[in-house]
């Protein structure tokens, strides 16, 4: 197979007193012409590939009816309006806003993203109603940047207002007493590449309606400290909480004080981010908060606001681990993970435990909303094959009252058996996945099978229904979703066992789950998948250079690919909290050790497709483009016969907002890719 040309320099960096070789680092100017180049022959190489793969389009319409289905999310009153985010097959789901949770199927439309651009490429990921329900503050990302700008409407004209607030990330707006002003996180305009270029310092902000952005007043700013986030939550009327930390996965600080009192009147109520302390919300003049301090399966505790004294609420679960609480009129609601499954229970504000919420079994809560002036709770739920179930309780304290459902329009969910399995890992312990497979007489093992994993960031794999999982199973594959060490599906110290120089073991993990698999019938190497986003990118690039022959075909998606760099790049520097710092040496060596860019040998590698957005800029393209390069290249050398492609989107970033057309494009290729690999013959998939 002759690849595109690629052309390769004599760059080299000494670091840590080892010379590493970087050929491809101009591909690392997203804005050149060589790379222009690069990514169109790319394209043009791997796409009359990928347009004749049998499935290809079987695959295209599945993908698209699951994407196009009805969907409905978790509504959430604000002064006696419901809103939710509906989807009726838009590219962009639509806000929508009525006078009831029962009036929202009829709801008047408030927002609707698709409108915002010709191709559905401009996204609103982020949007925050008043107290009050009068206003509504929302981002708008271009192209799947995680920049956006803030924008202000009036909730009941629909109207938008002057207010217009570039070069913001991350958080959410977050309202101040009186409904009229918010605070948000801001940068100051880019200089150089908005796309590639290390973060700089930050800033908390409060912002006033139909005042002047570059009059807003400036609560917190560190910028000695520039790789610090301050936010401001939970929001409470009398009492300003501010949350710092400084990393993707590490813990953080907590101070407070009360609205009037002059900003120098905080005072730490916690410090020390090895700790983490999720703040839920304040009652009666205490602040809970969920925390691993000494319970890595979390507790809920409880900060008298006036004297910083601290009490546990609920102590840690001997077996589960605390998700999350949310604050009702008259008490608590917990949210845990039993065995990477989500359930739900009420208890009183000093911990007394009462009924359990009938959610569902083996499902993952999506959502989940309350308020202090409510005993309404209103939840979503998701599984594997679910697409969503919307709850309607009511409660009195720890007591259960009342429960109903709120019918979705769209197809049924397909018919699968989910299942637990369990393999021993290199260390001895026991790691846990989800095996979904269809149901029907010809769907007997070893089957083609696909594993979705992630392992990292203290990020649960738990029952969810995505469009490209629930196609392959349509489609009669097996899927598989294991829960690696990283993830936040058991506590802290599941999570911590996947980070920084333990990292291999999340590795090692996956590992054990494909030879389990292989060694109970379930599948064969030769029928055997391994598909992973963003740091499930990581996993799969770090398998792949690894453990090729484990494998019939490996889909890095937007993956962190370069270890030693990844850094220097827009908000890479915050994964240090996983990955340790590449400026360490001691960091250096481990991860030079697993860098799937520095690991590559000339070797026969299985066939492989890697993902990725010219437009991302959390997990810049770089990490792919370099790696697809120096991947073709060994695979040359060493006259391995499978396909090495590399498929760039040009108008989408790491995911977040993709339009549904392009997303099933995506899916389709790497679904259809994966089946022609793994042997699943796909002739019709059965409609939803």
């Amino acid at each position: 197979m002759r690849y595109p040309e690629v052309r390769r320099d004599e760059t080299v960096e000494t670091i840590h007193g080892e010379a590493i070789a970087d050929p491809y680092r101009w591909l690392e100017d997203g804005d050149s012409d060589e790379t222009a180049a690069f990514v169109a022959a790319q394209n043009a190489f791997a796409q009359p590939v990928l347009a004749e793969l049998p499935a290809r389009e079987a695959f295209r319409g599945r993908t698209s009816a699951l994407l196009q289905a009805p969907t409905r999310g978790c509504p959430w009153i604000r002064g006696g309006r419901a809103f939710a985010w509906h989807s009726d097959g838009q590219n962009q789901p639509v806000l929508v806003t009525a006078d009831s949770v029962d009036g929202l199927e009829d709801g008047r439309v408030l927002l609707d993203p698709n409108a915002l651009s010709a191709d559905g490429t401009v996204a609103v990921t982020a949007a925050s109603v008043s107290p009050d329900g009068a206003i509504l503050v929302y981002g708008v990302a271009d192209g799947g940047s995680d920049w956006r700008t803030l924008r202000v409407r009036d909730v009941v004209t629909g109207a938008d207002l002057a207010d217009e607030i570039p070069w913001t990330k991350w958080n959410s707006p977050v309202w101040l007493p009186g409904g009229r002003s918010f605070t948000y996180w801001r940068y100051d305009a880019p200089t150089g590449a908005a796309l590639t270029d290390e973060m700089g310092a930050g800033r908390l902000m409060a912002h006033t309606i139909g005042e002047a952005p570059e009059d807003d007043a400036v609560l917190f700013a560190r910028p000695e400290e520039p790789r610090l986030f301050a936010r401001h939550w939970p929001r409470d009327d009398e009492w300003f909480v501010l949350s710092t930390d400084t990393g993707a996965s590490s813990g953080n600080d907590l101070a407070a004080r009360r609205h009037r009192e002059p900003q120098p009147a905080l005072r730490q109520l916690a410090e020390g981010h090895d700790v983490e302390r999720n703040a839920i919300g304040v009652h009666d003049g205490a602040l809970y908060v969920v925390t691993d301090e000494g319970a890595p399966r979390y507790r809920l505790d409880a900060f008298d606001l006036a004297t910083g004294e601290r009490a546990t609420v609920v102590p840690e679960h001997d077996e589960d681990v605390l998700l999350d609480a949310s604050i009702t009129a008259s008490g608590l609601v917990l949210e845990y993970s039993h065995d990477a499954s989500h359930r739900a229970q009420l208890a009183t504000f000093d911990g007394t435990l009462g009924d359990a919420l009938p959610l569902g079994e083996g499902v993952s809560i999506t959502g989940l909303e309350t308020s202090t002036r409510s005993d309404v709770v209103l939840a979503s739920t998701t599984s594997f094959v679910d697409r969503g179930t919307r709850h309607v309780l009511q409660v009195d304290g720890p007591r259960l009252v009342a429960h109903r459902t709120l019918p979705t329009p769209g197809p049924a969910a397909p018919a699968a058996t989910t299942t637990r399995i369990r393999a021993v890992s290199s260390d001895g312990a026991e790691v846990p996945a989800f095996l979904v497979q269809p149901e029907g007489p010809d769907h007997a093992a070893p089957r083609p099978t696909l594993i979705w994993a992630y392992g990292g960031f203290n990020i649960p794999m738990n029952p969810e229904f995505r469009a490209v999982t629930a196609a392959w199973v349509a489609a009669g594959g097996t899927l598989v979703v294991p829960n690696l060490r990283g993830g936040g599906e058991f506590g802290s110290d599941w999570h911590k066992g996947g980070t920084k120089e333990r990292k291999q073991q999340v590795f090692d993990d996956l590992y054990a789950i494909a030879e389990h698999l292989v060694a109970t019938g379930v599948t064969t190497h030769e029928q055997l998948a391994l598909h992973g986003r963003s740091n499930g990118g990581l996993l799969a690039g770090a398998a792949l250079t690894q453990r090729p022959e484990l494998w019939a075909a490996v889909l890095p998606g937007v993956g962190v690919l370069d270890m030693l760099r990844f850094h220097r790049f827009t908000i890479g520097w915050a994964w240090t909290s996983d990955y340790g710092d590449p400026d360490e040496a001691e960091a250096h060596a481990y991860l030079r050790a697993y860098s799937p860019l520095h690991n590559v040998r000339e070797v026969a590698y299985p066939p492989t497709l890697i993902t990725t957005g010219d437009h991302d800029d959390r997990v810049v393209p770089a990490h792919s483009f370099k790696f697809a390069a120096e991947l073709q290249r060994a695979q040359a050398a060493a006259g391995g016969e499978a396909p090495i492609l590399l498929s760039i989107d040009t108008r989408a970033g790491h995911g977040m907002g993709k339009p549904k057309d392009a997303a099933a494009l995506e899916f389709a290729d790497q679904l259809a890719f994966a089946a022609a690999h793994t042997g699943l013959a796909v002739e019709r998939i059965p409609e939803a």
